[in-house]
């Protein structure tokens, strides 16, 4: 239930991602090519495609409408615009889900992607903090994210999202060996090894390339303070009616008038106008930063602006339209928008540098995944990858591994499930606690239940074990354990 589980996932799939695909296919039907790239978390994508999810958001959809219908059916004028708006936003997502969407996430991903409208970004199994995995996990989590990939996308990704921007110097290893060519990491990681952001690095003593994020243009859009989704004129995400759900008020800000503090109604209109003074300003702060990166390099600079998908169209109800629009008038003023992909074969790659540890987390270190207040969580996790070890070890040298194994595969799977750096986020920021420690702790239990039946020889009462667990945790259906360690 709201604000967490399913229901964030179909708000989000129907306030970002949805919105987001048709704003990518309408640049595809302008002709434009190598639009961005788009990371997709193995775990999303699989609750993308799932039979499941794809009939309950339509549901959801379809009780938006029902939302705002019975909104439309009040007094208030301004409520009864608020509705019909809001009707018309679910009415065509409806329509998208059943139509462009029908076929689940990836055939959707896959077109764009075919078209040469997107480079996609791999990334390992459910999103776990790499740096905090053991050798042996680290690859494994890798190796499990890109096979799905690979079986839902027909293509394995060169590219990943490390989990968190997480990266420590041992994960050369275990990158290279699953067939990773570039990734993602924070501007202070390569300022601190002596770089700087106008360029992707290879990493010493390898060809793996790390890809810096520019932090000075990226927080025109991502700072929670200064950045444009924080203007007055846009809608608001966290202001909703009591019996709908409806987001009828604007951020509002104090100079706008609004008696007591109170929400300014939304205007469209306003919120339109804004989103151009905020494209205009952009496109002028990546000139001027574009400039500043040939005044260092001496040659074109990169400028790589990354953020979480659902900051366009699910916090930022206005973010698809900008985004579009960004990246029409970045092309109309001369700057060259692509890929990472494309940008790295360009030959916007500044040398090697030997990049230490890091993450794009507070601090930019590891304490939001292995800190005071979730040391006992970090501490479980690694008991939980050495029983994993420990379980396949056994299983291999008694000869139990010549058949598919549906247990172990099972077994794999819940431990993704437990080792998400979600949980661990969500605590140490304090947000849903309670849920975050649950869903650890459930998928932790489930865990060690199964390892004990498997251990214990209790073939049949794992098997019954492995299908309980399946009915909402079969993640990967394509995982094969037997082939997850030497």
């Amino acid at each position: 239930m709201w604000p967490l589980g399913e229901e964030w996932l179909f708000q989000a799939w129907v306030e970002s991602y949805v919105p987001l695909v048709a704003e990518l296919d309408a640049l595809a039907a302008e002709g434009h090519r190598d639009v961005l790239t788009l990371g997709v978390t193995p775990v999303l994508a699989a609750q993308l495609d799932h039979p499941r999810m794809r009939r309950d958001v339509g549901t959801w959809a379809g009780m938006a409408q029902l939302r705002a219908a019975e909104m439309a059916s009040g007094p208030d004028p301004l409520r009864r615009e608020a509705a019909a708006r809001e009707h018309a936003l679910a009415s065509a997502a409806a329509d998208l889900l059943a139509g462009r969407w029908s076929g689940g996430g990836s055939p959707v991903l896959r077109s764009l992607r075919d078209a040469g409208v997107v480079e996609l970004l791999g990334g390992p199994s459910t999103h776990p903090f790499l740096p905090l995995l053991l050798p042996e996990l680290a690859s494994l989590a890798l190796a499990t994210g890109l096979a799905d990939s690979t079986w839902r996308l027909g293509e394995r990704p060169r590219g990943i999202w490390s989990p968190e921007c997480g990266w420590r110097p041992e994960l050369a290893e275990p990158l290279w060996r699953n067939g990773v060519g570039h990734f993602v990491v924070d501007e202070q990681l390569v300022r601190d090894a002596g770089g700087h952001p106008h360029a992707a690095w290879r990493v010493e003593g390898t060809d793996l390339v790390a890809v810096p994020r520019d932090l000075a243009v990226t927080n025109l859009v991502w700072s929670s303070r200064a950045g444009y989704p924080a203007a007055a004129a846009y809608r608001d995400f966290h202001a909703r009616d009591a019996a709908t759900g409806i987001r009828l008020w604007a951020v509002t800000h104090s100079a706008d008038g609004a008696p007591g503090g109170a929400k300014a109604p939304y205007d469209p209109a306003r919120a339109d106008a804004q989103v151009d003074r905020d494209v205009a300003h952009f496109v002028a702060a990546v000139r001027h930063r574009l400039q500043h990166a040939h005044s260092v390099t001496s040659g074109p600079g990169l400028v790589v602006a990354a953020y979480d998908t659902e900051l366009f169209g699910h916090w930022w109800h206005e973010g698809p339209r900008f985004l579009g629009r960004a990246l029409r008038a970045l092309r109309s003023a001369g700057v060259t928008v692509t890929t990472l992909e494309k940008a790295l074969a360009a030959g916007h790659v500044g040398g090697e540098l030997a990049l230490g540890a890091g993450s794009w987390g507070a601090g930019k270190d590891y304490s939001v995944w292995d800190g005071p207040l979730v040391a006992e969580l970090a501490h479980e996790n690694e008991w939980l990858q050495r029983r994993w070890l420990d379980v396949v070890a056994c299983e291999r040298a008694e000869g139990r591994l010549g058949t598919r194994r549906p247990d172990l595969d099972q077994l794999l799977l819940t431990l993704w499930n437990a080792l998400s750096s979600d949980w661990a986020f969500l605590v140490s920021r304090g947000q849903s606690v309670d849920y975050a420690w649950r869903r650890a702790e459930g998928h932790r239990a489930d865990f060690h239940r199964l390892a004990a039946l498997i251990e214990q020889g209790r073939t049949a009462e794992a098997g019954l074990e492995a299908v309980r667990q399946a009915v909402t945790d079969r993640t990967f259906p394509a995982l094969d354990a037997r082939l997850s360690s030497p």
